[in-house]
């Protein structure tokens, strides 16, 4: 993970536009309420599908513990619109166009394509491996999970239990230092 990221530090930020036709950007978010940003690879991806519908099922628990969660992937509109659609995603915010300097802002790894995938879709030249981000309402980043490959997720009931935890406890962010 990129060395400008720190636990308790201020999260890089993200703008992005949505599915549903909006931009979305982390500073509107501060003060009102915890984001989970998930970063997944994108539609040629079959991991990230089983993903995605697992926080798509968690939504209103997640909502419940004050966090907006969205998704974000460097595939374009057509593509992002293929993920809602074909993997039955219906209330998860989906965003696109991630470029590739903003992934790497974030400290996820970029992957080149390794042609079709076993969905049977073409990854494209240059995609982001999954990351998951908590940011506080302060902007400050919580939680960090980058991963270099598709599988071994952090599982999103594991960290909504975290979630309230950190709440109920109010646990402080843990990698904060940096030398």
């Amino acid at each position: 993970m990129s060395n400008n990221i720190i636990p308790g530090k201020k999260a890089p930020s993200l703008n992005i536009e949505t599915i549903c036709g909006n931009t979305w950007s982390l500073d509107n978010h501060l003060n009102k309420s915890k984001c989970m940003i998930v970063f997944y690879r994108g539609l040629h991806c079959p991991v990230c599908s089983v993903f995605l519908k697992q926080i798509e099922s968690q939504l209103l628990e997640y909502k419940k513990s004050n966090t907006e969660v969205i998704a974000v992937s460097m595939d374009n509109k057509e593509k992002a619109l293929k993920v809602k659609s074909d993997w039955s995603i219906k209330n998860l915010n989906i965003a696109y166009g991630l470029s590739e300097e903003n992934a790497r802002k974030w400290g996820l790894y970029i992957s080149s394509s390794n042609g079709k995938t076993s969905a049977g879709v073409i990854e494209p030249d240059l995609f982001p491996e999954p990351g998951l981000f908590l940011v506080r309402p302060d902007n400050t980043l919580y939680f960090a999970s980058v991963q270099t490959m598709p599988f071994a997720r952090p599982s999103f009931s594991d960290i909504l239990k975290a979630v309230s935890f950190v709440i109920e406890k109010d646990y402080p962010a843990r990698g904060e230092v940096s030398s």
